[in-house]
Parts: C-alpha cells; structure tokens; sequence
C-alpha cells in the first residue's frame, strides 16, 4: 500500500505577494503556554514590491517564496496561481486538493498525487458546522477521528 504512517504537523502559512508569515504554533496548551514547546513565526516583506494600481501584483522575492511553495505544495505553477486572491485561483488550488484527497486513500495506485497537498477531509455547513467527509470518520489507516471534540478549556468555536 503506497500510504504511509506519518506524524502530521500543522504549520501556518499566510502569503498574498506582498506580506508573507509562516510559523509553528498550533492552538493548543502545548503551545500556547510558553513553558513547554518553542514555537516561531517569521514574516516577510518588500516594501519596494507592492500592488499598485499600475503595475498590479508584487514581482519581489515575496511573490517568488509564494510560488516555490505553491510549486511544491500543488504539483504545478499555472495562470489560476499567478493571483493568489482570485476566486479562480481558490478553485483551482481545492481542485488539486480534493484531487489529490482522492488518489492518497484510494485503494489501487492508477495515477500520482499532483504534488501533496491534500484537503482536510471535512466539510463546513452554511452556519459553521463542521462534519467528516461521508466514510472518513477516522484517518486513513488509523482510528484517529477527523473531527475533534469540545474542549473544556478554549472557547468554544475551537476543537482539540
């Protein structure tokens, strides 16, 4: 079977071209403490590279981090990814996902992942709620459920 047991880290990536922020901390005590884990963000930025009405979106090494990452993450740079705010680029990159989603717990390898992003195999109700994907109450391969429970800690629009 081509999938393999991994340990999943969550990492937090924010980037338009012009600001980028990429760090560690999960939302969990762990973390958030400051007593246990060390956690770190860093941030970029061009002030010399941003939109403007003339000249459009950044060209700075912002933008160009941006699609290294995206390269990859998705398998590909295209025209839907040159603009990382329009809707056409949100569709594309959920495409590749849900695709890649698919092939990582199919059964049988007929075709390779287009890179290795895959989506969180949920899905999010017109007034919030959160579901598993039908069939994927557990991860692959494991009895980890996909959906958390409510903390008795944090407030409670968060899971653990």
């Amino acid at each position: 079977h081509r999938r393999v047991r991994k340990q999943w880290y969550q990492r937090r990536v924010r980037g338009d071209d012009e600001y980028f922020i990429v760090g560690s901390a999960d939302i969990n005590q762990r973390s958030m403490s400051g007593r246990r884990d060390t956690e770190m963000a860093v941030g970029c930025y061009q002030p010399n590279h941003l939109w403007t009405e003339d000249a459009g979106l950044p060209q700075g090494d912002v933008g160009a981090f941006r699609k290294s990452l995206w390269l990859e993450h998705l398998g590909e740079l295209c025209e839907e990814y040159e603009n990382p705010g329009s809707i056409e680029c949100m569709r594309k990159v959920n495409e590749v996902a849900r695709s890649n989603w698919e092939k990582f717990v199919a059964d049988d390898y007929e075709e390779p992942m287009m890179g290795h992003l895959v989506t969180y195999p949920i899905s999010v109700g017109q007034d919030g709620s959160v579901e598993s994907l039908e069939g994927w109450e557990n991860f692959p391969d494991t009895e980890a459920p996909v959906v958390g429970g409510k903390s008795g800690v944090l407030v409670e629009k968060l899971t653990t």
